[in-house]
C-alpha cells in the first residue's frame, strides 16, 4: 500500500482561486498539497475555480472564482456536488471546502477525508458532531492538536499542520522600523489591539488584510478607521508580492488574537521572511511559535510592547531555518499521504 499510486480528489473552497492572488490561506495549502501529491506520482484531480493554477488535473464549475458571492450556499453546493458525483473515480476524496461537502460525504461509497480548517467550539462543533452521527464512516484531519480540544471524540485520523512554499517567501536579514498586522479585519484577529500596542510603543503600524464582509466593514469603521493617523496605516488586501515585502521589512509581526485560532498561517509567513512574531497564547499559537526561537508568546496583548526587545534579539536567518524545518511542503504531503493510506487501507 505504501508504494501504490493513489487516485485522489482534492475539493478546495470555491470562493478564491488556488493558489489565491490575495486572501486565502486554505487555498495556498491546497495548492501545495495538489502539486506535492502530483510530483510524488499520484493521480490528483483538483476541484477548484477555473482560474486556479495547478500541476494536478483541474475540474471547475466556475470559470472564475465567485469571490463577490462568498457565502452563497447554492454556489458552494454546485461546487461540492461536481466532485462528489464523480467520487467513484477516485480512491479517496480529501475535502477542504467546508461543512457542506462534509455533510454530503455520507452519500458516496468512496472514502472522504475532511480537513477541518475552522474552529470547533459552539455551533461549528455541534454541526460536526451531528454530521458524524449521520455518517459513521466520517474521517477528519486537524491542523493542530489544540483545534481538537472542543470536540476530542470526533473521528480524527491525523493531525497535518499547514505548510508554506518557502520559495515565494524570500528571507531578508535586516528588519525595518515598523510593526505589521496581517490578517482578516475582525475583533478576534485583533487589529485594534495591534493599534494599541503600536501606539504605546510610538512605532508605525502597517495593516494589511481582508475587509469585505459586513461584519468586517463594521469592525473596521468602528475600531480601526478612527485611528488611521500618526503612522497607523491601512493598506487594504495586498497582493502576494507586496505582502512579502511588508513581512520582510517589518520589525515584528503582531498576532494579538483573542480566539482559539485553528492554525494561523500568517505566523509561518512571517517566520519565512525572518521576521519574529509576537503573539498571544491562544489556540494553536504555542504549536506554531517556538517561544524565544521564532517569536515571543505573551499571555495578554498588553505585554506585547514589553516583549519587543526579546523579539529584536531573534536572528532572522535562524527564524527562517527553523520555519523551513517544521513547515516544509514535503512534510505536509507525507502527513496527508499517511492519513490517506490509513483510510484507504481500512476499506
Amino acid at each position: 500500500m505504501a508504494d501504490e499510486r493513489l487516485r485522489v480528489a482534492l475539493l478546495a473552497p470555491v470562493w478564491f482561486p488556488v493558489p489565491p492572488t490575495g486572501y486565502g490561506g486554505i487555498e495556498w495549502v491546497v495548492a501545495l498539497l495538489a502539486d506535492g501529491l502530483t510530483e510524488a506520482g499520484h493521480d490528483v484531480t483538483l476541484f477548484a475555480s477555473g482560474d486556479s493554477r495547478t500541476q494536478a488535473r483541474l475540474s471547475a464549475v466556475f470559470a472564475e472564482a465567485p469571490s463577490e458571492w462568498i457565502g452563497h450556499s447554492q454556489l458552494d453546493l454546485r461546487h461540492a456536488l461536481s466532485c462528489l458525483v464523480r467520487a467513484d473515480e477516485f480512491d479517496l476524496v480529501n475535502d477542504h471546502s467546508g461543512p457542506l461537502a462534509f455533510a454530503l460525504a455520507g452519500l458516496v461509497s468512496t472514502p472522504v477525508v475532511h480537513t477541518v480548517h475552522g474552529p470547533l467550539a459552539d455551533d461549528p462543533g455541534a454541526i460536526y458532531e451531528q454530521v458524524v452521527s449521520l455518517n459513521p464512516r466520517a474521517r477528519l484531519v486537524s491542523l493542530s492538536l489544540t483545534q481538537r480540544r472542543p470536540r476530542p471524540d470526533l473521528p480524527w485520523v491525523a493531525n497535518c499542520p499547514n505548510a508554506l512554499d518557502f520559495s515565494v517567501y524570500p528571507v531578508q536579514a535586516q528588519r525595518g522600523d515598523y510593526l505589521l498586522f496581517l490578517g482578516r479585519l475582525s475583533a478576534e484577529k485583533g487589529c485594534h489591539r495591534a493599534i494599541a500596542v503600536a501606539t504605546e510603543l510610538g512605532l508605525p503600524l502597517k495593516i494589511a488584510g481582508k475587509c469585505r464582509e459586513p461584519d468586517e466593514l463594521a469592525y473596521f469603521r468602528e475600531l480601526v478607521e478612527p485611528h488611521l493617523a500618526h503612522g497607523i496605516e491601512y493598506l487594504g488586501e495586498v497582493p502576494h508580492g507586496q505582502k512579502v515585502e511588508l513581512l520582510q521589512q517589518a520589525r515584528a509581526t503582531l498576532f494579538p488574537i483573542d480566539w482559539d485560532e485553528p492554525f494561523g498561517l500568517v505566523m509561518v509567513e512571517s517566520m519565512a521572511c525572518g521576521t519574529p512574531v509576537i503573539a498571544t497564547r491562544r489556540g494553536a499559537v504555542p504549536e506554531v511559535i517556538e517561544h524565544g526561537v521564532t517569536g515571543v508568546i505573551v499571555d495578554d496583548y498588553r505585554r506585547m510592547a514589553a516583549a519587543l526587545d526579546e523579539a529584536d534579539a531573534l536572528e532572522p536567518l535562524a527564524i527562517r531555518r527553523r520555519a523551513e524545518e517544521r513547515f516544509a511542503p514535503e512534510r505536509m504531503v507525507a502527513d496527508y499521504l499517511a492519513a490517506y493510506r490509513t483510510v484507504v487501507g481500512a476499506g
